[in-house]
């Protein structure tokens, strides 16, 4: 499985990106796929996930802002973000795991993949 995500950016606080990560593979449906970012000196965090059935988990700072969201038929899944922080500036990485991840959506370890990252600035 390979994923490339893409649509970071700059944008000034309170505006709005839509991050996408397009997957190879047939097994994308049934995967578990993620978003995690990583700020400068910080560890990686989980940001929200989304499971084969549609169900969501969420970082709670980013509830009500983030939604996550995926296109089975494109192996495309998409983090739309609102209301932009500058908190939120960091390099955003999506993430693939098997179902058996869906019980610990937060861990990064239970994801087997991993894009690049895409790069997210948001300015005050």
């Amino acid at each position: 499985v390979q994923l490339q995500a893409s649509g970071g950016g700059l944008v000034q606080a309170g505006g709005f990106l839509r991050l996408s990560c397009a997957a190879s593979g047939r097994i994308f449906n049934s995967y578990i796929m993620g978003w995690f970012r990583q700020a400068p000196g910080t560890e990686r965090e989980f940001v929200a996930a989304i499971r084969w059935s549609g169900s969501t988990t969420y970082l709670d700072s980013v509830k009500g802002r983030f939604t996550i969201s995926r296109d089975n038929a494109k192996n495309t899944v998409y983090l739309q973000m609102n209301s932009l922080e500058p908190e939120d500036t960091a390099v955003y990485y999506c993430a693939a795991g098997s179902p058996a991840a869906g019980s610990a959506p937060s861990t990064s370890h239970r994801y087997d993949y991993w894009g690049q990252g895409t790069l997210v600035t948001v300015s005050s």
